[in-house]
């Protein structure tokens, strides 16, 4: 019996890191290389294994997972069961998140990385790659939009984040927590997420960079006049708990809300931005009644994400505000 196609496509990161003489790991494994080391993966797939990236996940950028999302669209057009991602952790929430909006495909995508180097005892890449490709040709794991596996959990692109520098378990999901697990080489799916949220890019989309401030116990505000000068066409605030920001600051934002799509996230990392509970002047009563757009969930680092992408598919103020203030809504069965 032919076993499924899966396209792995490698971008450096932890996962492929090996000694750079002394002064450290550098990623230098290719994607042929990472998934030679586990013979085990024959088993499960046939694997074509593409060296996409070679890079530090912070050397990533949108355009190339705008690039990468359109080859698993055509690997997946050409008969691939899903695709795989391998990258360093430091941004894999990022990666997932405008791969979950970007490919509009039914097939599973995961993306995966590590936490410890294969220098290291313990090292966990091999595992985590056998453990996507199983998710990825799982029939359990279709439709649901773009994953992370690690550590043998799956986690929805929308809700997964990285929360320690070096613990294997550093991937959380709140408030729901892991949608699924591999057990015994078998994925089990036992949450699914409810809607998909899909942009679609024109093929002549430019760059719409999207500022990311986070607010701080003292904040002025006097980075906030440098964000226009700077050329961006977006920002997204990371405010204080339930959406508050220091009340020197709200004249500042308010003006760029004039110019700009300003969206109002949290830095807690967990829980909606407030909309009718305080009223004081930096509340998030007084933000939203100033411009700024409800960010819902969503954190900064998506939020920054989303509105970037709604930009470049050139979504209106309206549109994006719509766009936003809907991410929560789902649909109710008859």
């Amino acid at each position: 019996m032919a076993l499924p196609r899966v396209a792995v496509f490698s971008m450096g990161g932890t996962i492929s890191s090996t000694d750079s003489g002394g002064k450290g790991v550098e990623p230098t494994l290719t994607g042929e290389a990472l998934v030679s080391d586990v013979p085990k993966i024959a088993e499960v797939a046939e694997v074509s294994a593409i060296s996409f990236r070679q890079a530090a996940s912070g050397e990533l950028t949108v355009d190339d997972l705008v690039e990468l999302a359109s080859e698993i669209e055509d690997r997946i057009d050409e008969g691939a069961s899903g695709a795989v991602v391998t990258q360093g952790t430091d941004t894999i929430e990022e990666t997932a998140f405008v791969l979950d909006l970007l490919v509009d495909r039914n097939a599973p995508v995961v993306v995966t990385g590590a936490m410890r180097n294969p220098t290291l005892p313990g090292a966990d890449g091999p595992a985590n790659l056998l453990a996507s490709i199983q998710v990825a040709v799982s029939e359990a794991a279709r439709e649901l939009g773009a994953v992370v596996v690690l550590n043998d959990e799956i986690h929805a692109a929308r809700f997964v984040r990285k929360t320690h520098t070096s613990n294997p378990a550093t991937f959380r999901s709140e408030p729901v927590g892991p949608v699924g697990w591999v057990s015994e080489d078998i994925p089990r799916v036992v949450l699914r997420p409810v809607g998909r949220h899909k942009i679609t890019l024109p093929g002549d989309a430019q760059d719409r960079p999207v500022a990311l401030h986070t607010f701080t116990l003292g904040d002025d505000g006097r980075l906030l006049p440098e964000i226009e000068r700077q050329g961006y066409a977006g920002l997204v605030v990371e405010a204080l708990g339930g959406g508050h920001v220091p009340s020197i600051t709200v004249d500042a934002l308010e003006d760029l809300a004039v110019k700009m799509p300003v969206i109002l996230a949290s830095r807690t990392g967990g829980g909606e931005v407030l909309r009718s509970t305080y009223g004081f002047i930096g509340s998030e009563m007084d933000l939203l009644e100033r411009g700024l757009i409800y960010a819902g969930p969503l954190d900064g680092l998506k939020a920054r994400l989303y509105l970037t992408l709604l930009l470049r598919a050139g979504a209106t103020r309206e549109e994006i505000r719509n766009s936003f203030e809907s991410w929560l809504d789902v649909p109710v069965s008859s």
